[in-house]
């Protein structure tokens, strides 16, 4: 055991952990220069394009350090604060971890969250000024900046490079002698962490773990404490490039079990595996279900595709656990399912998924996030759907989830931060100044103000130098009023939202002008309202396409033309009352966007 280190990397969304990962590879001798590729533990078409990593990757290499062989468990985790629980699982399975800041940027919101969650569970921190290749590079003054944070020594930070592989030499020393072999008894019972699944068309799902205590062999019975499933062990291994099968695997080291699972249900990050025969005394602390934040509509285009769609959402929920989805139905849109998201960028890459993978066209509704109502009784209730919001005559008050967010950004901009941070309701709740220009502002705030347009608008205003970081506070009670969208009076659910009563005039014009351009005119008036209960707040008319029926009418008395005028009026208010308008699919999307 005094020959495993576990580690992981931790750093910023785009600050090269995934291409210092790809070096840390090439020098061990894990990857062959052939098979190496740009980002190649991330194997989804997505995270190559996009230059994230979505979902976290577990690999061993081998490496001799002064003539003894070394075992190095490396875990690459995502940069985003939506995968911010994946982290965290990753996070409890190590004991150091490389905590990687770009020399060109210096540390961002998510390196400071991050950095918390390492510190929480006592690991060995290495900070890495990465990307020292570059003209721009800081490095004196970001170093600075890891100083004050870490409270390390100057030496202590790693300069390198993933692109030239500057560094890594002393990356990989430093791994060996800085960060503790991890502790455990072999032959104690089993107990042993879930940190990631994978899913296997052929083989299901592939549980990845760290075995804190005891011993798993090929074949046993073990049992998942949380969900109380019992499995066989078909096959247990390490994680190479690709799976290595072991007759056993022991405290301190870190594997996969494969036992032909094959419900994403059945198998939860965080959960504890352990045998049936000599159970462990108790659980891994830190398990959490996974807590969607965002919630959205997702309907198929042709209602005919209900089935396909469910079908797309299993297996996707298979790979991506932190997906949740109930049956729903809209008189607007037919049939389709209520998503959970962890948060924008989630409910993004979901959307693409299923466009990508499955070949879905899909119609996203106005995202929004659970809000909990109270109703006159003292019931609570949890609401994810505007419409399922009680009626006023029973309903007492609504508390809606408040998050804390971490803003940090040049000095020059913190009066624009501050300005979109008051106008979505937040509350100013520290200002410290990190070095002479880089400023961090707490502020506590709605999370639905921010689901809809705020992380675009930040990057605006502060020219994309500012990052942000959240994480949720619990819920408080706010003023909010269901918003109810009418067309010629018929109530249009999927344009339903749930928006604070201060802002809801605004909101409502906003919404009634910008479908009035996207609605097609039609033989009759239609009529767009926004409603608050049996109030209207707005109102904007889409005119109705009119034939000149006086053309005919040359001169004579006026009451012949007014005849004609009469008449047509009757007919087109006839028509309305049968004519049924219908809502462009650019027009769910347009809420989305409604500051453009």
């Amino acid at each position: 055991m005094k020959n495993i280190r576990n580690f992981c990397i931790i750093a910023h969304i785009d600050h090269g952990k995934s291409t210092l990962a790809d070096r840390l590879l090439q020098t061990t001798g894990t990857i062959s220069d052939r098979d190496l590729q740009e980002q190649t533990l991330d194997d989804m078409d997505l995270e190559r394009e996009r230059g994230i990593t979505i979902k976290s990757h577990a690999i061993q290499m081998a490496y001799n350090h002064n003539g003894e062989d070394y075992v190095l468990n490396l875990i690459d985790t995502p940069g985003h604060v939506d995968f911010s629980y994946e982290v965290s699982r990753s996070i409890a399975a190590c004991e150091g971890a490389l905590l990687i800041v770009d020399a060109t940027q210096g540390i961002q919101a998510q390196t400071i969250s991050n950095l918390y969650l390492a510190l929480e569970h006592d690991l060995e921190i290495i900070p890495i000024l990465n990307k020292m290749d570059l003209a721009s590079a800081m490095p004196e003054e970001v170093t600075d900046q890891i100083v004050d944070l870490i409270g390390c020594d100057e030496g202590d930070v790693i300069a390198a490079s993933g692109k030239t592989g500057l560094g890594v030499d002393n990356i990989l020393d430093a791994i060996i002698n800085r960060i503790p072999a991890p502790k455990g008894d072999s032959s104690a019972p089993l107990q042993a962490l879930i940190f990631d699944s994978v899913f296997n068309q052929f083989r299901g799902i592939v549980a990845y773990f760290r075995i804190m205590n005891g011993t798993i062999k090929k074949g046993d019975l073990v049992k998942f404490v949380n969900t109380k499933k019992e499995y066989d062990a078909d096959e247990i291994g390490v994680l190479r490039m690709d799976y290595e099968p072991r007759k056993e695997i022991s405290a301190g080291n870190v594997g996969y079990i494969i036992s032909g699972i094959k419900k994403a249900k059945e198998v939860k990050v965080g959960d504890t595996i352990t045998h049936v025969s000599r159970p462990c005394d108790k659980a891994i602390t830190g398990f959490e279900n996974v807590k969607p934040m965002v919630f959205a509509g997702i309907y198929p285009v042709d209602t005919d595709e209900y089935e396909e769609l469910r079908e797309a959402m299993d297996k996707l929920q298979l790979n991506d656990a932190s997906l949740t989805y109930e049956p729903e139905s809209s008189a607007a849109l037919g049939f389709g399912f209520r998503c959970g998201f962890l948060g924008m960028l989630h409910m993004e890459i979901i959307q693409e998924r299923l466009e990508r993978e499955f070949d879905m066209t899909v119609i996203t509704t106005v995202p929004n996030v659970s809000y909990k109502a109270f109703t006159k009784k003292g019931e609570e209730l949890e609401v994810n759907n505007p419409s399922d919001l009680p009626e006023v005559t029973t309903l007492d008050y609504v508390q809606e989830p408040y998050i804390t967010s971490q803003i940090i950004t040049k000095s020059d901009f913190v009066g624009a931060v501050m300005g979109l941070c008051i106008e979505k309701r937040g509350i100013l709740k520290n200002q410290v100044y990190l070095t002479t220009d880089r400023v961090e502002l707490q502020f506590d705030m709605p999370l639905a103000e921010i689901v809809f347009d705020f992380y675009d608008r930040l990057k605006t205003i502060s020219k994309g130098y500012a990052s942000f970081d959240y994480h949720p506070i619990g819920y408080k009670t706010s003023n909010l009023a269901k918003l109810d969208i009418l067309l010629n009076g018929d109530q249009v659910d999927a344009l339903s939202s749930l928006i604070h009563r201060d802002n809801s005039f605004h909101f409502g014009k906003k919404i009634c002008e910008k479908l009035k351009e996207l609605i097609p005119r039609q033989q009759f008036e239609i009529a767009i309202q926004a409603a608050i209960g049996a109030k209207i707040i707005a109102r904007e008319t889409v005119k109705a396409l009119r034939k000149d029926v006086t053309a005919k009418c040359y001169g004579g008395d006026i009451t012949r033309k007014r005849k004609l005028l009469e008449k047509q009026k009757k007919g087109k208010k006839r028509m309305r009352q049968v004519g049924n308008v219908e809502v462009p699919q650019q027009a769910f999307l347009a809420v989305l966007k409604l500051n453009d």
